[in-house]
């Protein structure tokens, strides 16, 4: 796949994505219903999220769900059009940052410490249930990696005073459990847990602000998690999702979240100067598992390893996102981002432009989740036209 079938693909979920003015659904946006699931039983709202999120009949309308902005779209969105920018400086690129940095700027969630963001809706699980905008690190992260790439794009003062609050919620605000192999962060505050992938989440952001500050102590509490999340990385290169802290297993759900943390890692190592070369074996390690793992040669994603259906969008995107971004590490693998987006633009894009949520062996859920699927996808197809 050359530049201009990758440019025109772009263009075209870019013209989607302005078109909706930056709004849209989500997989997960069940209890936006004007239903109040939550009032009949714990497991209601959990099934509400599970069978909404598979029904591949757009019933929002029905529900009377509305199309709203998501704090991590915007943010993936933010950190898109910021890579843009920088390759290609037009003021129109520079209307749409400007307008996704200051909504982000003006819509935190409130009461904690520093800026942090959440999800546009409620959600369940049979740990936790967080109401909309409950910051979490995960899209708290995805927001701060947007503005660090809009900062670096601007020298904007504002963007640089939000981005260095953000360690203030993920070290006054969220639990941390400690022990001699280093630090993880919890996913939220409202419960102490330990997901790697949103550990390593919050160490990149850390290690991106300590980039700027030139803070000691956001350097060593980034080692300090990434040191957490090595330590539980499989002899085969993988990580399972996450660690029950009670008994002690893992969870193995193994999908785009083993490119978060490859990225989170492969950030780590080159905004911290870290040459320690442990770091850059686990990623080398990590990166084979995920190429050969997650992914069969024609470009198609694995569902769940080893699940093969469906394909999901989310899935896809990741996969030109790390690969685009590790051919220092193996020439072949900007050659295989090309594959993925291939396969993916000719299997999953429709002729509007956005792309499908998931491809099954005989029907496709169709419907046009932006956060999910548009913004993934535009920054996916962003990073491998521009190659940062």
């Amino acid at each position: 796949m050359n530049c201009n079938q990758i440019a025109a693909a772009l263009e075209r979920v870019k013209s989607h994505i302005e078109t909706e003015a930056f709004q849209g659904y989500d997989p997960y946006d069940a209890l936006n219903a004007k239903i109040r699931f939550s009032l009949l039983g714990k497991w209601a709202p959990i099934l509400a999220i599970q069978l909404h999120k598979r029904n591949p009949l757009n019933l929002r309308n029905i529900l009377g769900i509305k199309k709203g902005y998501n704090p991590k779209g915007l943010g993936l969105l933010l950190l898109a059009y910021s890579l843009l920018y920088r390759f290609h400086p037009h003021p129109k690129i520079k209307e749409k940052m400007d307008f996704l940095f200051s909504w982000l700027h003006e819509h935190p969630s409130p009461g904690y410490h520093g800026y942090c963001w959440g999800y546009n809706f409620d959600w369940a699980s049979r740990e936790k249930y967080l109401a909309a905008y409950t910051p979490s690190l995960v899209v708290t992260a995805f927001v701060g990696k947007g503005i660090f790439a809009y900062y670096q794009a601007t020298k904007d003062e504002k963007a640089a005073e939000v981005l260095q609050s953000i360690p203030e919620f993920i070290l006054h605000d969220l639990p941390v459990t400690e022990n001699d192999e280093g630090i993880c962060f919890s996913y939220t505050p409202l419960l102490q847990d330990c997901c790697y992938n949103a550990s390593m989440l919050g160490a990149e952001i850390l290690m991106k602000v300590h980039s700027v500050t030139q803070e000691p102590k956001l350097k060593v509490l980034s080692q300090k998690a990434v040191d957490f999340t090595l330590a539980h990385q499989h002899p085969d290169g993988h990580w399972n999702y996450n660690l029950c802290l009670k008994s002690g297993k893992e969870k193995s759900q193994i999908d785009f979240h083993q490119g978060y943390i490859l990225d989170s890692l492969a950030a780590f190592i080159k905004h911290g100067e870290i040459e320690d070369e442990k770091y850059l074996h686990a990623l080398q390690r990590g990166a084979k598992y995920y190429r050969a793992a997650q992914f069969f040669s024609n470009g198609r994603s694995r569902w769940r390893v080893p699940k093969n259906w469906p394909v999901d969008i989310h899935n896809q995107a990741q996969g030109i996102i790390t690969f685009s971004r590790s051919s220092w590490l193996d020439r072949d693998y900007l050659e295989f981002a090309h594959t993925i987006a291939d396969w993916t633009i000719r299997h999953m894009q429709d002729q509007a432009g956005y792309f499908y949520y998931r491809k099954y062996r005989v029907a496709a859920n169709k419907i046009p989740y932006l956060r999910w699927s548009q913004a993934w996808m535009f920054l996916a197809l962003t990073y491998l036209l521009v190659k940062p």
